[in-house]
């Protein structure tokens, strides 16, 4: 009878312990991985979440996160697809691991500003948000995000030829999303030979005052050539600075010509 009893003890503990492992087994006790909510970015000045940012400014980053572990590292890396570098442009990629003190808790809130720099193509860049725990489990979303010149110029119109002693006509649309600061145009020859009766002529126009604090403006003006001017090719640059010291530069040619009699 004892016998019976021990045999029946050994198997009831059997039983438990097998249970046991199959309740481990089956992950009823495992730390699930960590949740990101919320993820937004966009323009930093204004913390928008239109997934838009502007070159020279920053672009702001906000995340919600669920742990049930503790935080290890949370990482961030924004870099573009097959964009054309123009002259003057460098390719960007950025990565960045975080592990401040106040992210590396149960359920931190990412919020971060990241600089972008003034002299990277525009276009589609890809966003990428990692999150590990102590643990080793890791989550990580994804989005896109559109960076785009501080300053656009549209529809430029201006003259091929002008007469000298008439005058030449510009025209463009200028957008500045840091408001326009201000508006030069310089006009100037490179070793034309100055002949009997003709004078070396130079144009510097500041037309700022015109667009001053505007976001969005037609810039349309006609400029007088001197009839003592030099005939030939003459370079023309334009320079926009918006409020927040960004600068577009563009440039052309126009051929002053001899009036025809």
């Amino acid at each position: 009878m004892k016998t019976k009893f021990k045999s029946l003890a050994i198997i009831t503990m059997g039983a438990l312990v097998l249970h046991s492992c199959s309740s481990d087994d089956d992950g009823g006790s495992a730390v699930e991985a960590p949740v990101i909510t919320n993820f937004e970015y966009g323009e930093g000045s204004s913390h928008s979440t239109e997934q838009v940012a502007y070159k020279g400014s920053d672009i702001h980053l906000e995340a919600e996160i669920t742990a049930e572990g503790t935080v290890s590292t949370i990482e961030l890396s924004i870099h573009g697809h097959d964009l054309e570098v123009g002259e003057g442009e460098v390719e960007w990629d950025f990565e960045q691991t975080y592990s401040d003190a106040s992210y590396l808790v149960i359920n931190p809130t990412f919020h971060e500003h990241v600089d972008i720099p003034s002299n990277i193509p525009s276009g589609e860049y890809h966003v990428t948000l990692t999150v590990t725990d102590e643990l080793g489990n890791s989550t990580e979303v994804e989005g896109h995000v559109e960076i785009l010149d501080p300053i656009t110029v549209s529809g430029f119109e201006m003259d091929e030829t002008v007469e000298r002693g008439s005058d030449f006509h510009i025209e463009f649309m200028i957008g500045a999303v840091n408001s326009i600061h201000e508006v030069l145009v310089d006009v100037h020859a490179h070793d034309l030979e100055i002949g009997e009766g003709e004078v070396e002529w130079d144009f510097e126009g500041d037309f700022s005052e015109d667009f001053h604090e505007l976001t969005e403006a037609e810039f349309h003006e006609h400029i007088d050539v001197p009839a003592t001017a030099p005939a030939g090719e003459y370079h023309i640059t334009f320079t926009i600075e918006d409020e927040d010291g960004n600068i577009y530069e563009f440039e052309d040619h126009i051929d002053v010509t001899v009036p025809t009699i």
